[in-house]
């Protein structure tokens, strides 16, 4: 971990000033800094993911606890400087890019390298990869892989819903089909550029690169959008997502003083932990993605209204007054008074209904 001085310091050298239009604000709090660190609960199996690697002052802690540690800068000069930092580091890879393809996905080069320090785990603890066991291929914490229009594969023999068959500590329990073999956790602890920090939870939630939990810090408006609920002015599609498939707890409030530059909004630290038998309720993740852009993309509008802008991908206009009905939702409300778990019903009934003759 570096101090102010520090990263002043290494700032002059290189002959840059922080970039305040990439939300460059470094943690300069280090009683902060370990909060964050212990509130991961990082283990040597787990793989960390950082977006916004800075001059690698948090990676140098993580990369202490974590078995691989996978950080990302945009800025080419911080990379540079994080790079020369944890050179000696065998567990880190940084990466000089864009966290994310779009606004609506992961770098694909971002999913390489996490599926590289997930094969570099496995090999030093002797764990053999899940594809080499001839049984479906697993996620963290009983949440399935991914595949084609997000449809989740089957983690048991039967078809049958997955339970959580192992704990953070990486041994595998036994399942419905004998021990269970799992892959190393991946976790998301990040002091987040802030205009990336809706985007990148969002994904990460999403798929098809899951992680089991993050420990970030970000702006205190998103902290609030992560933990709102249904009816409040926050409550929208980051809630919904992260709710949807975990728990979402606000941990501190923090002042802008602990960071340098200071910015002009309090932060906070926030934890998500992702819950496998929430993620499993959803049937199909891309088709939830839509189903909640849909109606919280007209948040203002009553469901009704909402529905009859639905495209033939969601079935059309005319299915939605039945699938409102079947679920005894009320038509006249409106869409950020709906909770997580009725935008999962209403887009597992949109998905039986795509599905029937």
């Amino acid at each position: 971990m570096q101090t102010k001085r520090q990263i002043q310091e290494l700032l002059s050298c290189a002959g840059i000033a922080p970039n305040r239009r990439l939300g460059q604000h470094f943690l300069v709090d280090l009683n902060l800094m370990r909060l964050l660190i212990d509130s991961a609960e990082i283990g040597p199996r787990d793989i960390v993911l950082e977006i916004g690697a800075g001059t690698g002052s948090l990676t140098e802690a993580l990369a202490d606890r974590a078995g691989q540690v996978v950080t990302v800068e945009l800025d080419q000069t911080l990379a540079g400087i994080a790079q020369s930092r944890l050179a000696k580091a065998a567990n880190v890879q940084v990466l000089n890019m864009d966290a994310l393809s779009n606004k609506g996905s992961i770098a694909p080069a971002v999913v390489e390298a996490v599926a590289a320090a997930r094969g570099k785990v496995e090999s030093s603890t002797g764990i053999l990869p899940v594809s080499s066991m001839g049984v479906p291929p697993m996620s963290i914490r009983g949440i399935p892989v991914r595949s084609g229009r997000g449809q989740a594969l089957p983690l048991d023999c039967h078809g049958q819903d997955a339970r959580d068959t192992h704990g953070r500590d990486g041994r595998a329990t036994v399942g419905p089909i004998g021990p269970a073999p799992i892959e190393p956790p991946v976790l998301l602890v990040s002091n987040l550029p802030y205009d990336v920090a809706s985007p990148v939870m969002i994904n990460l939630a999403k798929g098809p690169l899951i992680v089991e939990a993050m420990c970030v810090t970000v702006q205190k408006e998103v902290a609030q959008r992560m933990t709102a609920s249904p009816g409040g002015r926050d409550y929208g599609t980051l809630s919904i997502f992260l709710q949807a498939t975990g728990e979402v707890e606000m941990l501190r409030t923090l002042p802008p003083s602990v960071f340098w530059p200071p910015p002009q909004v309090d932060s906070a630290i926030v934890r998500y932990t992702r819950d496998g038998r929430k993620s499993l309720r959803i049937a199909d993740m891309d088709l939830f993605g839509a189903v909640v852009g849909l109606f919280i993309g007209h948040r203002r509008k009553m469901l009704r209204a909402c529905a009859r802008q639905a495209p033939p991908e969601l079935g059309g206009r005319d299915i939605w007054p039945k699938i409102l009905e079947q679920l005894a939702i009320d038509p006249t409300c409106r869409p950020q008074e709906i909770p997580p778990q009725q935008y999962v019903g209403m887009t597992n009934l949109c998905r039986q209904v795509l599905r029937s003759p």
